[in-house]
Order: C-alpha cells, then structure tokens, then sequence
C-alpha cells in the first residue's frame, strides 16, 4: 500500500494537469495561477468550475467530458486519491480538466473575484460534530462568495440527511434561492446525464440502500451569511 502510493505521488509530479503548490506558497498569500487560471492553465477564456473534495476525480472528469467549453478543476487535499482522476483525464486526453492539491480553506489563495462560475460539492464528510468544517457552513460559504460569480450555483450531492437538512435550512434561513431540492435524487424523476455521474462512494451508499440527497442553490455574495439557531 505505501509502494502504491509513493508510485502515484512520483506520477502526480510529472503531471502537468495537476497542480501541487508548497504551504508556504500559498498560506496567506496569492498563488500565481490567481485570477488567471483560463488563460494560462488552460489557454482559453471558458468559465471555471470547481469540484471540492473530489476525492478519486471521478465527477470532475466526467464533468470535463460532457461540458467541453467549460473547465473544471477538482480540488482535494489527498494526492493519492486524486491520481486517479488525474490518470484518466491524461488518459483520455481531456484538455479542459485539472487538479489542485491543496486545503479547501485555501480556496481564496487560487482564486480571483467573480473567477468561479460553479461549485460541486459531492459525497463530503458530513462533520456532524463541528458543523463549521462542514464545506456548506458559512464558514466556507463566505470563503466561496470571494471568488463566485454573483448568483453562482452550489451544488450538493451527499448520502448524509443531516447535511441536507442543515444546508437546506441555512440556505432557506439566508434567503438564497434553490433551483433543485430532493431528498430522494434517484426516485424524483430529475436525474439527468450530469447528476447520474456516480462516485466511487456514491455507487457504495446506493448498493447500502441509502437515499441520495441533492441540493443546488444560487450564492448570493453581497449578504453576511447567518448560521441556523441549532448550530450555534
């Protein structure tokens, strides 16, 4: 298991997709794809979409491959799982898709105002103890109004009803308008080729039974974002 993943994080470097800056480059400074990523990572002017824990790449790439005109960037802190996504995309010679190593906290140091046109959020730990490091908190909600377009779109697809129900509630208690609300994604009869895309621990909580939720609302970045009562 050590071999394996020492062998990816040599492939990981050689990468050129893959973006893996040092801490010191990044904590509490600019990183110098900022504001700049269409234009000197992927050499056009398409809109950016980021994935945020995407763990194996797998709903980045497959994003990447049925939206060409846009670019996506799948971000996670672990590097052997993310070699993966990184290994198919060069694979398959998918040019509108890269990876960035890097804390999620961290988002504001990679990215410029209005820089991000959406947001996936998909499968992440619920943190069901401390609800600040949930990536749908306000927390990191305020990180993302940094960098979203006004009225960018945040998508959440978890298996976790007490994340649903927490982020539905801070989105309603925020006034921020929902364009998709399920509980149920698989029975709801919405399911299209974009959110049929299946994780490697989605397919693992659908064969468990579990229902998928799934949540897509527009950000608002002019507002201070207000916590729900019980998490405070």
């Amino acid at each position: 298991m050590v071999k394996n993943k020492l062998s990816r994080f040599t492939d990981m470097e050689t990468f050129n997709h893959v973006v893996q800056p040092p801490f010191n480059e990044v904590y509490k400074k600019n990183y110098k794809l900022k504001g700049k990523w269409s234009k000197d990572f992927f050499s056009n002017s398409n809109p950016v979409t980021v994935e945020l824990g995407c763990g194996k790449g797998e709903y980045t790439v497959a994003l990447a491959k049925q939206n060409p005109n846009t670019n996506f960037i799948g971000i996670d802190i672990k590097g052997a799982r993310m070699w993966r996504g990184a290994k198919t995309a060069l694979e398959d010679d998918i040019k509108n898709v890269g990876f960035l190593r890097t804390r999620i906290d961290f988002i504001n140091s990679f990215f410029d105002n209005n820089e991000v046109s959406e947001i996936w959020i998909t499968f992440p730990d619920p943190q069901l103890k401390k609800y600040y490091k949930r990536l749908t908190s306000t927390r990191f909600l305020a990180y993302y109004q940094n960098v979203i377009v006004e009225n960018g779109l945040i998508n959440l697809k978890t298996d976790s009803a007490e994340l649903y129900i927490y982020t539905k509630n801070l989105v309603e208690l925020n006034n921020l308008e929902i364009i998709i609300n399920t509980d149920d994604l698989y029975n709801s009869g919405i399911v299209d080729n974009i959110l049929s895309i299946k994780t490697f621990y989605e397919q693992q909580f659908l064969a468990q039974g579990k229902p998928i939720h799934y949540l897509r609302f527009k950000l608002n970045k002019a507002i201070k974002l207000e916590e729900p009562k019980e998490e405070k």
